[in-house]
């Protein structure tokens, strides 16, 4: 079996340590995303069955394995276990072979997956409960800001990117406000857009605020057709938009600067 070091000279068996530490993290995830928004720790107690409180065994809480083995009941109550655990699990997972594919194995791929786990996470919870957890936020801030002068795009566009990232959308939301007396963006919203900055610079966090607020529009109108309210979670289109500077960014920007005659 070749090491660690050898693994970028073997795809298949990198992609596959790749899906499987994603998939570990994505269980993680999973804690995260039910226990942040209620205030709970992500480290202890030890994961439980929300419906008999039971303890969950380490051959119970294999990701994606374990849910397919116990059919999606818990073992004791056998109470149904959220389909979205495994989904999570699996998304991770794909999301690391994405990352080892399409950067390498760099620390610009690990930079890249911590920031897409991060965006997961908040995109579930601004879904859910239309929040975006500090921790997660800032927490996100200031690794992308320690990761910039390594696999990132630099200390001084990180943080230019992040003040424009987090700056735009404060002035849009404060001139909202004020023209319209009601509240327009969520400070969750800025201190989000500050992070992606962080990692992805000016152009990127421009670029994540034009999609998020497109996928915005286009899911508000559709909710408003049918005849319900658009109370859009911004911050989980934001994350989505992200997902695609990460992989797409340059490619878009490339083309766009092509569509308006702006490339040489």
């Amino acid at each position: 079996m070749p090491g660690l070091d050898s693994l970028p000279s073997h795809p298949w068996l990198m992609a596959a340590w790749a899906a499987c530490f994603g998939a570990c993290i994505g269980s993680f995830l999973n804690v995260v995303v039910f226990r942040l928004p209620r205030r709970q720790s992500v480290v202890t107690p030890p994961s439980r069955c929300p419906s008999c409180q039971a303890r969950i065994a380490p051959w119970d809480n294999l990701p994606v394995v374990s849910w397919l083995l116990l059919r999606g009941r818990c073992r004791r109550c056998r109470a149904p276990i959220s389909l979205r655990y495994p989904l999570v699990e699996a998304f991770t997972a794909a999301l690391a072979v994405l990352c080892v594919l399409r950067f390498g194995a760099t620390a610009h791929a690990a930079s890249a997956f911590t920031l897409l786990c991060c965006l997961t996470a908040i995109a579930l919870i601004d879904w859910e409960h239309m929040i975006i957890p500090d921790p997660l936020s800032l927490g996100l801030l200031a690794v992308g800001l320690l990761l910039a002068p390594l696999c990132g795009p630099g200390l001084w566009r990180a943080l230019l990117g992040a003040v424009v990232g987090g700056g735009l959308l404060l002035v849009v939301g404060l001139v909202w406000e004020k023209a319209r007396k009601v509240e327009a963006m969520g400070g969750g919203d800025v201190k989000l857009m500050g992070a992606v900055g962080a990692f992805l610079g000016a152009t990127g966090a421009l670029l994540t605020i034009f999609l998020g607020a497109l996928l915005g529009a286009i899911y508000g109108t559709a909710v408003l057709r049918r005849g319900g309210q658009a109370k859009v979670a911004f911050g989980t289109f934001l994350s989505v938009a992200a997902f695609v500077v990460v992989f797409l960014g340059r490619e878009l920007v490339r083309w766009y600067a092509a569509a308006a005659g702006l490339a040489r």
